[in-house]
């Protein structure tokens, strides 16, 4: 008959969950396999207490189990537990964060050797682009520096034809163990720095690393509509890791390169196209350049500076694929700074046939203006 998960832990029924956790943290220490080794019964109490913990932790489990027994919680928990890092990984939030938690800084993590794979480094670098390049998406060869595993010596370190003699300070492990009061505690290997392995007769085109530095042609491939200042990561173009771990990544920081007519926002790009006064006025058609060649606009009769007309689809497209922008193309009128004496003739005539009334925006500031004041008008 299956033992109480209440018994097992050593808990009352009502216990709170934080009794719950507390009493399983503490079972879990002491038969920690590393406390207990080859210990047949405390391996099976360390299995039995993570049996229980895994229904008592969870609310709904629990109410099934003090309902029902062993039978309320069947085909829905417990799980089973075939090693000591399934339990580790589990319940990871008992002790900190799994195998790096209580178990791995003082117990090394369960069973076998400390030394473990490390993954690489990573690695950045600068990609500038041109607005062109950034709205149709590009590929750029960078040549970027870094880390190798030696050919000559398979990056063993060693010289061909020798072999690196395992450390006998942590007999391969590449940490040693020391008690320190209730944990043993373990620490990198002063002798072999962590390798596990002792280079007798060094390579001479590595000396000994197991790397050498090389300079490598990475293509990057850029998307369509990418921004300023995005960040792209080249998977395991980084360095190598330690003890035949992966290698690190590349991240890529994009940089877009001012245009001398455009600047976008967003999706969108921005234009400003000055026309002269009498265009504005009477209307007319203007070239604009966008991104992908010259095209056609027509400017109204009457229109003010600061207008914003639309190409539609003359921006970027959506780096995500959402669409494409537009291109805002601002007008700017020009008021001539200089006027000859025939010119200032015409503007005169002009405001004498009534060309002062025929401004709208200023018939209705005036008319805002003495709604507000009245017949009062402010003091100068």
């Amino acid at each position: 008959m299956a033992r109480d998960y209440y018994e097992i832990l050593g808990v009352s029924r009502d216990a709170s969950q934080e009794e719950v956790k507390s009493a399983y943290r503490k079972l879990a220490v002491e038969c920690h396999p590393d406390r207990c080794p080859d210990d047949k019964e405390a391996e099976e109490r360390f299995k039995q207490a993570a049996e229980a913990y895994d229904v008592l932790r969870d609310p709904d489990k629990r109410r099934r189990y003090d309902m029902f027994g062993h039978e309320g919680v069947r085909g829905a928990g417990p799980r089973t537990f075939s090693t000591y890092e399934d339990i580790f990984a589990a319940f990871g939030d008992v002790f900190g964060t799994g195998l790096g938690s209580i178990f791995g800084d003082f117990f090394g993590g369960g069973s076998g050797p400390a030394t473990r794979r490390t993954r690489g480094a990573s690695l950045r670098c600068e990609v500038d682009i041109t607005f062109e390049e950034a709205a149709d998406g590009v590929e750029k060869i960078i040549l970027l520096r870094r880390a190798e595993r030696c050919e000559t010596c398979d990056a063993t370190g060693a010289k061909p034809g020798t072999s690196p003699r395992t450390c006998p300070a942590c007999n391969g492990h590449g940490e040693v163990t020391r008690s320190q009061g209730f944990f043993t505690v373990r620490s990198t290997c002063p002798q072999c720095r962590g390798r596990g392995e002792i280079v007798d007769t060094p390579c001479s085109k590595c000396r000994g690393t197991g790397l050498t530095s090389q300079e490598r042609e990475i293509t990057v491939k850029i998307p369509p509509g990418i921004e300023d200042s995005s960040r792209l990561r080249i998977p395991g173009e980084g360095e190598p890791g330690e003890h035949g771990g992966p290698n690190g990544d590349l991240y890529c920081f994009i940089t877009l390169k001012q245009h001398p007519l455009f600047e976008r926002r967003g999706d969108d790009l921005l234009l400003e196209v000055p026309v002269s006064f009498t265009e504005a006025a009477l209307g007319t058609r203007i070239e604009v350049p966008t991104l992908h060649g010259l095209r056609t606009m027509k400017v109204a009769p009457g229109t003010q500076s600061g207008t914003i007309l639309r190409l539609r689809s003359e921006g970027f497209p959506n780096v995500h694929g959402y669409g494409q922008g537009d291109q805002l193309v601002k007008i700017a009128v020009e008021v001539p700074k200089k006027l000859s004496r025939d010119q200032q003739n015409l503007i005169k005539k002009l405001a004498e046939a009534g060309g002062k009334h025929v401004s709208p925006r200023k018939k209705e500031y005036a008319r805002k203006l003495k709604k507000h004041y009245g017949e009062n008008k402010p003091r100068p």
